[in-house]
Formats: C-alpha cells, structure tokens, sequence
C-alpha cells in the first residue's frame, strides 16, 4: 500500500518523531515543520518613546511576539520590507554608522543567522519589476526589544528586511509610497 504524504500525514508523522526523540529543541522542530512560530512574549512597561511616531514603541501593558527563527530561505524568499536610516544607528556586523546613500540592509534575527550573512549581498526584488543587490550590514532584533537599548520599540517580526533609503529609491519606489513593501530576496551567491 503507498504511504500518503498529505500534509496531515506529515505533521503527525513530525510529531511521531519529536516523541521518540525528547532532546529535540523548538528550533529544531521549527526547522522539520518547515514554518517559524513564535518563540516568546515580551510585555512592555512602556517609557520613552525617541521617535516622532509613537505607534513605532511599545505601548504599556502591550505583549509583543518574539522570534528567535525566520521562514524558509529560497531562491525567492517572501518579505517585508521598511525604510530606515542606520545614519545613528551601529550595525552589527562592523559596528560603524551607514550614510542614507549607501545600498544597505538589516534582516530579521533568524535570516540574520548569527552573523552569517554579515557583509554579504543579497537581491532584493519589488513588485514593480525593479531589483537591487544590497549589502546586509545588520539584523533587526527579532527576540529583544521594549527597553531602553533597543529605543522601546517592539521586536521586529520574523520576516523582515530593514533598508536604507538608497534601495528603495534604486528600487524605484516613490517617495511618497508608504514606508512599507512586500519584496523577495534571495542570497547572491
């Protein structure tokens, strides 16, 4: 009789085996089902907001996601993309500053892969047909945030891309287009 490998079959089949295996970690469990969940919660207690939009901090008595994974890297990986300045920010792969002008990019802590992305590139493309190559000088803190280190702001999700002001205007998005996009991105090799 042939084995079905519907995805229910597969998802008790997963659980089959993180039964008979007790030392498996969530990450690995991530990594098998082949999706990123949640990791924790982190509640705000609010503070100081540094920015003009408070909307962007954590708001008191909030609980926001935390991650410590992302989706699935593949020759297309889907993201969300925002626009930010690294003009007073340090990046994390060499700590220096960014000007506005340089075609950089910080990703979300899984894609991040504890640095293993550092100073790489990657292509990044738009829904308009457009496409850039980046540098990936960063990481957008999936797991820590509501604090005074990280500016109050929540943690970043899961899947997401932090870009400088010169990929979107490379990427020929308008100016007065929102400061969010939905883009793909692969590593280039």
């Amino acid at each position: 009789m042939p084995v079905s490998t519907s995805p229910l079959n597969l998802f008790f089949a997963t659980i089959l085996i993180m039964l008979s295996l007790p030392k498996l970690n969530q990450a690995t469990v991530r990594i098998i089902v082949g999706r990123c969940h949640a990791s924790g919660f982190i509640e705000s207690k609010g503070g100081y907001c540094p920015v003009s939009n408070s909307a962007d901090c954590c708001q008191a008595g909030q609980t926001y996601s935390q991650y410590r994974c992302s989706p699935p890297v593949t020759g297309s990986t889907a993201a969300i993309m925002y626009k930010t300045s690294f003009v007073n920010t340090t990046a994390k792969c060499d700590n220096r500053t960014y000007p506005d002008s340089d075609v950089v990019v910080a990703l979300s802590t899984g894609w991040y892969d504890a640095g293993s992305r550092c100073m790489r590139n990657i292509t990044i493309d738009a829904n308009n047909g457009n496409s850039v190559i980046a540098q990936v000088i960063g990481e957008c803190d999936s797991w820590n945030g509501c604090d005074a280190t990280n500016g109050n702001a929540p943690p970043c999700v899961e899947n997401v891309v932090m870009a400088s002001p010169a990929v979107w205007e490379q990427l020929g998005v308008p100016q007065s287009q929102s400061n969010e996009l939905d883009i793909t991105w692969s590593d280039v090799s």
